[in-house]
């Protein structure tokens, strides 16, 4: 399925609704004219962001002045949730994003919008806090627990440990704790510290820094890191249109190049990227910011220590095994919402369609070669999930 095209009346239909089923308010205005020639080649690109510490590729390429004459020197645009930055994207008003892998399977397969990712902005780097009294995870029969939207790592991996516990994920009906049910909410990232502080959930899984918030204030704990659920799995990923790509192959390969160069330089001085990131870039405590970068495995209970489930990882290439099997267990996720786009999916081949990985493999030879970041012989893995 290549070469998608719709009109921006469909976009706009198909956001609305992702918007309402997704929970999340905020919505840019739509009254705002969209960029009438986006690609035009003069022109600069803009990137869009949430503020978590998943976009810090994005952020610290800006601050370090990585980006070239392709991208605007403004400061990237901060959004505060996801669907807000998935219409801004889809119109055109931001050119580039790190946005939800399986947001932007949605969005190319569901509504229509000619997506390309080039690459993983990330690994890891998401967990499910819950209340300090919280000790076992079946404590969380009967109670709500918050995602920060449907088609998302969070939502997938979440249900996937919460049955192998034995416990059911609902939708619109209330939890109980003989039936053995939690109900999961749509929740924007921003209000999940205060709804646990107050009590009116029982948890949330979502991105950093806002798990090491509840954690360094003492308002909640870490109880599992996803990446000991799904070994090194992509939550957000680079994306860009199809268009930019066709007629602006270079400037897409120095975005590329960009954002290598940032996750190489995070690695390298982890404390150094979180005071920059502090600094006018996320709007969460510094020491929040720090942490959720330097994570000290030896104080948390860690099912695959070997794993490494709690570090931010910045392996950029997007491996097809994770795609594929990204897929299909979307066919396995409860959500409140339109699924049926996944009906005509074979997950074998939505890779090749939805992925363009040619740009960060030549960011990766230039910056000293597939090593830099870990990769094995070859760009190939087998996925590790908790069974």
């Amino acid at each position: 399925m290549t070469g998608h095209r719709v009109s921006r009346r469909t976009l706009l239909t198909g956001l609305g609704v992702l918007a309402a089923a997704g929970g999340i308010g905020g919505i840019v205005d739509l009254g705002r004219t969209a960029l009438s020639n986006p690609d035009d080649a003069g022109r600069q690109l803009q990137v869009g962001y949430l503020p978590i510490t998943d976009a810090a590729p994005l952020l610290i390429a800006h601050a370090a002045g990585f980006y070239g004459a392709a991208v605007s020197a403004s400061k990237p645009v901060l959004f505060r949730s996801w669907a807000s930055l998935a219409e801004a994207f889809v119109t055109r008003k931001v050119d580039v994003v790190h946005l939800l892998m399986p947001m932007a399977v949605q969005l190319r397969y569901s509504l229509g919008s000619s997506v390309r990712i080039l690459g993983w902005n990330h690994t890891n780097g998401s967990a499910l806090t819950v209340a300090p009294d919280i000790v076992d995870l079946e404590q969380l029969a009967g109670r709500q627990v918050a995602i920060p939207f449907w088609w998302s790592i969070h939502n997938i991996v979440l249900q996937r440990l919460l049955r192998s516990r034995g416990l059911t994920p609902v939708i619109r009906q209330n939890a109980s704790a003989t039936a053995r049910t939690v109900e999961l909410i749509v929740m924007s990232p921003s209000d999940m510290v205060p709804a646990l502080a107050n009590r009116s959930i029982g948890g949330y899984v979502v991105a950093d820094p806002f798990n090491a918030a509840a954690q360094v204030s003492g308002i909640g704990r870490i109880h599992t890191f996803l990446g000991d659920v799904w070994r090194d799995h992509a939550c957000c990923a680079v994306l860009v249109h199809e268009r930019l790509i066709d007629e602006r192959p270079h400037d897409v390969q120095a975005l590329a190049n960009s954002v290598v160069g940032a996750q190489l330089r995070i690695d390298a001085d982890r404390t150094a990227a979180a005071g920059t990131l502090a600094d006018g870039y996320l709007p969460q405590a510094k020491p929040a910011i720090i942490q959720a970068l330097t994570y000290d495995p030896g104080k948390f209970d860690l099912r695959h220590p070997d794993w490494q489930p709690q570090r931010l990882g910045f392996d950029g290439f997007p491996y097809p095994s994770f795609t594929e099997r990204l897929v299909q267990e979307m066919g396995e996720t409860v959500v409140d919402g339109d699924r049926r786009f996944l009906d005509r999916l074979d997950p074998s081949t939505v890779h090749a369609d939805l992925v363009d990985d040619r740009f960060f493999t030549e960011a990766l030879r230039r910056h000293a070669g597939p090593s830099a970041l870990g990769w094995p012989a070859g760009p190939t893995r087998v996925e590790q999930l908790q069974t």
